[in-house]
């Protein structure tokens, strides 16, 4: 048995990664230009794997994938793949959180696509946090947040925060606080949305697939 797994002999919590199907055009638009829409499909499906691959690593009770689209050869073994519901992303996490809980009811941990250097260090810890604390925050550079965890989850948590803006991340953490949750807090992590994004992100996870795939497409 792994170090990793034998840190927590039985899980307290599950963990959902809300992604798109990485196809040409719909994901990733920010990266074109420089790069082609095939290009950052390529990065895109690169950076889901690195991210499912943490979530496979790291000790949880059940691994939903909330997939818009459909799943491909990118996907390990060991997910259950349910359908995101709602129209803006604050409904859709919402729901993700909802349905994750329907079908398993235990602690949610939910992160995006969006961060490839993730590591299931990270993920235990926030899986570990939710024995003790209500909620566990994770934020990203550009002031949204790449992971959010919650004891019990409730849409109310999240419906109405607006989201992909540089205050979403202190509006998030406003509506835990009137909730009155006590929060755990992880370290901040960059989103992957430019292609400055993509280079730094890469430099710091050199061994993510993430990083082999740009390489490959910049040499």
């Amino acid at each position: 048995m792994s170090t990793l797994r034998s840190r927590t002999a039985e899980p307290v919590a599950q963990i959902v990664t809300l992604a798109k199907e990485p196809v040409p055009g719909r994901v990733k638009t920010r990266l074109t230009p420089p790069f082609s829409p095939a290009q950052a499909a390529a990065l895109a499906e690169a950076a889901l794997a690195d991210s499912l691959r943490a979530v496979s690593a790291a000790p949880a009770t059940q691994r939903v994938l909330a997939l818009d689209g459909l799943p491909g050869l990118w996907l390990p073994g060991g997910h259950v793949v349910i359908p995101q519901r709602g129209d803006g992303l604050d409904e859709r996490l919402a729901a993700a959180f909802t349905d994750a809980h329907r079908l398993r009811p235990d602690p949610v941990v939910l992160i995006g696509m969006d961060t490839p250097q993730v590591t299931a260090e990270l993920l235990a810890e926030a899986c570990e946090a939710l024995g003790r604390h209500d909620a566990v925050y994770g934020p990203a550079a550009d002031g949204g947040f790449w992971l959010l965890g919650l004891r019990r989850p409730d849409p109310a948590l999240l419906l109405g925060v607006p989201m992909s803006r540089p205050e979403t991340g202190e509006h998030q953490l406003e509506r835990l606080a009137r909730a009155r949750l006590a929060v755990h807090h992880l370290p901040e992590l960059a989103d992957v949305d430019t292609a400055a994004d993509a280079a730094a992100v890469a430099a710091l996870a050199p061994r993510t697939r993430f990083a082999a795939t740009l390489r490959e497409l910049t040499r």
